[in-house]
């Protein structure tokens, strides 16, 4: 089984950002607004924040409890809406089950959704954008080949398939090349549920026992799989990198 290096794409994006910051000398800025406490969340922030500081752009984060309201956090969004210094909004999920992440997303205007989840958004989902980019790793000719999507939003399940055409949308495990995960459910994905050959894109994150696992189980798959983006350090550093790139991609040069 061969491993796709996520850290090392990654690595080479944000590089190229930082010196398309530093050279246009940009001042980006991205608003992010987490709700609750999801020790997932929290860390996929983290992580978002980290990177972001790395490169030059700004975070201007808002740590909200789970009780507060859908009114509340789409008061803020109007406000990050109408402020020209922010450059992007994103909206963490999941949100608490009170709350309508439809709504909350749709609120976000189409020039500032970087996540690209938003009708008419200007930009691309970086998840969809990372997926694309490690299944390019692989330097298998993709056209037709057949892909299971397990995703827990909706959102991102339909994201990938209006974006990547190229692939054939099936539901039987058995038959997939490949397999898309986003449940973050700790290894879920087992070796006897796969098809010999199979790539494993994994986008879930968990902790188990402290420790940071994907869906898929990575030992029990490593004799069937040929290829397989790993958790931590596949999909998530290139996630991150994509997303920064969209908080860019309109900053005005100084």
């Amino acid at each position: 089984m061969k491993i796709i290096n996520g850290k090392k794409i990654a690595a080479q994006i944000l590089a190229d950002l930082k010196k398309e910051i530093r050279e246009k000398k940009l001042k980006p800025c991205l608003a992010v607004i987490l709700v609750g406490d999801d020790p997932a969340s929290c860390l996929y922030v983290q992580k978002k924040e980290q990177a972001a500081q790395k490169i030059g752009i700004e975070i201007r984060k808002y740590n909200l409890s789970k009780q507060t309201s859908e009114k509340k956090i789409l008061e803020i969004i109007e406000l990050l809406n109408r402020d020209f210094q922010i450059n992007g909004i994103l909206v963490q999920l999941p949100l608490p089950k009170n709350i309508s992440a439809d709504r909350i997303i749709q609120a976000i205007r189409p020039d500032k959704d970087v996540d690209g989840f938003v009708k008419n958004s200007i930009f691309k989902s970086p998840f969809v954008l990372a997926v694309d980019r490690a299944l390019q790793e692989t330097g298998r000719d993709l056209i037709g080949k057949k892909a299971v999507v397990l995703v827990n939003f909706n959102i991102f399940g339909q994201s990938l398939k209006s974006q990547l055409k190229k692939l054939k949308f099936i539901k039987d495990f058995k038959k997939a090349d490949i397999i898309i995960t986003a449940l973050g459910q700790p290894q879920i994905i087992k070796g006897e549920m796969i098809k010999p050959g199979a790539i494993l894109i994994d986008g879930g994150m968990s902790k188990v026992d402290g420790k940071t696992v994907g869906d898929v189980d990575r030992e029990s798959v490593k004799e069937k799989a040929k290829w397989l983006s790993p958790v931590p350090g596949g999909i998530g550093p290139i996630t991150v990198a994509f997303l920064l790139r969209n908080v860019i991609k309109d900053v005005p040069q100084m």
